[in-house]
């Protein structure tokens, strides 16, 4: 097999070019998780249930735009490819809208800044999506080969960290030249957006896209998730990465009130910071030690021994006291080992699960594919960082006073050991991921051959796969069925309405989101509180269940057509064996 696309290695030209704009993207990350919502609520008086609100509402709305833009930018056939250009487009909105959202007019009242806030975040995570699902779903088809992948995201991930470093630093240099907060604010958006525009724009003017990849037939939005969704590898290295991010906002949240209230140092602000560099430092000079460890023993072995990282320097962290600065810094230079092992090895199993998919679909789907890893952290960002603050409010915590040895308690546990658990419940469940090189090589042998019109195999399961265009079921007739769940095409072949049970899943759909969004309006007695834990995990479950009506709409019309033209009972019956052995 050939390391790319190409059939030439991939020059570290190429890995550069394409791993540049994640400094920008994490160094833009920093201030809007970390110093914006200070900013809006101390500087800019906007009261903080506009802001909670805010957050919530942008986010869930995730849910709906990710697939969508994954779904286009498979679907976009262009002279300049399928993903640059809507990178080109997205990245210098994105910075528009970053801009916009830092330089609030001082002559806005707080209400009037409330709404200026909340258009420009939810305009500028719109533009985020524009960009990010493109540029994910180019970089999981640069290459075709095992380790070559692993490299692409390894130079990816350096810059995500030296990004991160650098906009860690840069409010306390600001500070020291004097600027005041709504200054800072204003210039680290310009900067910061400049760099995002420019090193985008010379990965679009620099990497041109696979040809082979380009010309490919797309497939319908619908069908296509249900076929990820089938997709086994894809479930469990999907399912492990949600059980893996649902804890990943507790140490950024929770690290200032460790070092505060259970460490306890005389001087709390340095040793945060020292804390903190010696963490992300340790990634960064750690990154090359996984990428060996991917070409020495496999991603998914390499993948696991960063699992035994965390959950060890979780449970060391446990037993930290006050005035163990020293064996608090080990732990967390110990814990920085495992930081960037994620962000490598994550998305290079990710491009094989996708190679998986095409011998199964004969399609393409990079950006379908990473619709789906894109929403994820968006949505547990949410309840992760509500729940271990309304879990220390109700142990009765008091900031900037000592808290008592309950409390002390609960944030020693929150911070250490919840992250471990979730790390081993990720361990034994990423164990079952099936795709190694040799499995890979198989599934690009079985692809060539599908692509010469002869049978393949597939190795994961032992079935014989006949070519795409010599199936028992048309192609276009498999995916037209696969709009409908085997349950639903069941019903359709002993003749029963598959219409009826639709329309009761969009309606039941559109009743969840009244009543969630209902929920959240009914907590939030005043804008000038936080609207409290009911309220956001409303607005996120109300995003799901929106989610799920836009599918279930957009498959009203096609149980139409299936009840206005039964497929031949064998052509059904074939289908539905299909799905039996893909389950």
């Amino acid at each position: 097999m050939s390391d790319s696309p190409t059939g030439e290695k991939l020059p570290l030209r190429t890995k550069w070019l394409y791993g540049a704009p994640s400094f920008a993207g994490a160094a833009v990350a920093i201030p809007i998780l970390v110093h914006m919502p200070k900013f809006y609520s101390d500087e800019v008086l906007v009261p903080v249930g506009w802001i909670a609100m805010a957050i919530a509402m942008a986010r869930a709305l995730d849910a709906i735009t990710d697939p969508v833009m994954g779904w286009l930018s498979d679907r976009t056939r262009s002279r300049f490819g399928r993903r640059r250009p809507w990178i080109a487009v997205g990245a210098p909105l994105c910075a528009v809208a970053l801009v916009a959202m830092f330089s609030p007019p001082a002559s806005l009242t707080p209400s009037e800044a409330g709404a200026w806030f909340a258009a420009s975040f939810a305009l500028y995570f719109f533009c985020h999506t524009v960009y990010e699902i493109p540029y994910q779903g180019l970089g999981l088809e640069l290459t075709d080969s095992y380790h070559e992948r692993s490299s692409l995201f390894s130079w990816r991930m350096a810059f995500v960290v030296a990004g991160t470093l650098i906009a860690s630093a840069a409010p306390g240099l600001l500070a020291s030249l004097g600027l005041d907060p709504r200054e800072q604010m204003r210039l680290v958006a310009l900067v910061y957006g400049t760099a995002l525009v420019a090193l985008y724009l010379l990965l679009v003017v620099k990497i041109r896209e696979p040809q082979e990849h380009v010309n490919r037939k797309p497939n319908p939005l619908v069908p296509g998730i249900r076929r990820a969704l089938r997709n086994r590898p894809f479930r469990i290295l999907f399912v492990t990465f949600v059980i893996g991010s649902l804890p990943a906002a507790i140490p950024p949240l929770l690290v200032p009130f460790y070092t505060f209230y259970v460490i306890e140092p005389p001087n709390p602000d340095q040793v945060l910071a020292t804390f903190l560099v010696i963490y992300f430092g340790t990634g960064f000079l750690c990154l090359p030690l996984w990428l060996w460890a991917a070409h020495r023993f496999g991603k998914l072995e390499a993948w696991l021994g960063s699992f035994f990282v965390g959950i060890t320097a979780g449970i060391g962290l446990y037993f930290g006291g006050k005035g163990d600065v020293g064996y608090v810094m080990a732990l967390h230079a110990w814990a920085g080992v495992a930081f960037g092992a994620g962000g490598i090895l994550v998305p290079a199993m990710q491009a094989d699960v996708v190679d998986y998919d095409e011998l199964r679909t004969g399609k393409r789907r990079e950006a379908q594919f990473a619709a789906f890893w894109a929403i994820v952290p968006k949505f547990v960002a949410i309840p992760g960082a509500a729940l271990p603050i309304a879990a220390l409010a109700a142990l009765g915590y008091v900031p900037n006073q000592p808290q008592t040895p309950e409390v002390q308690q609960g944030i020693r546990f929150i911070y250490a050991i919840m992250p471990a658990a979730f790390a081993l419940a990720s361990f034994f469940l990423a164990r079952l991921y099936p795709i190694s090189e040799e499995v890979l090589e198989l599934i690009h042998v079985g692809i060539a051959e599908q692509q010469r019109g002869e049978d393949a195999t597939d190795p994961l399961t032992g079935e014989t796969l006949a070519p795409i265009s010599a199936r028992t079921v048309d192609e276009d007739m498999g995916w037209f069925l696969d709009y409908f769940s085997s349950r639903e095409l069941a019903r359709a072949a002993r003749g029963e309405r598959v219409l009826t049970p639709v329309v009761l899943k969009l309606a039941l759909s559109l009743g969840a989101t009244a009543l969630f969004g209902g929920i959240a309006a009914s907590s939030v007695e005043t804008l000038s509180t936080q609207p409290g834990l009911a309220a956001v995990l409303s607005v996120v479950a109300g995003g799901f269940a929106l989610t799920s009506a836009c599918f279930h709409a957009l498959r009203v019309g096609k149980a139409r057509a299936l009840e206005a033209a039964l497929p031949d009972p064998g052509v059904l019956e074939a289908h539905l064996v299909a799905l039996r052995g893909a389950a």
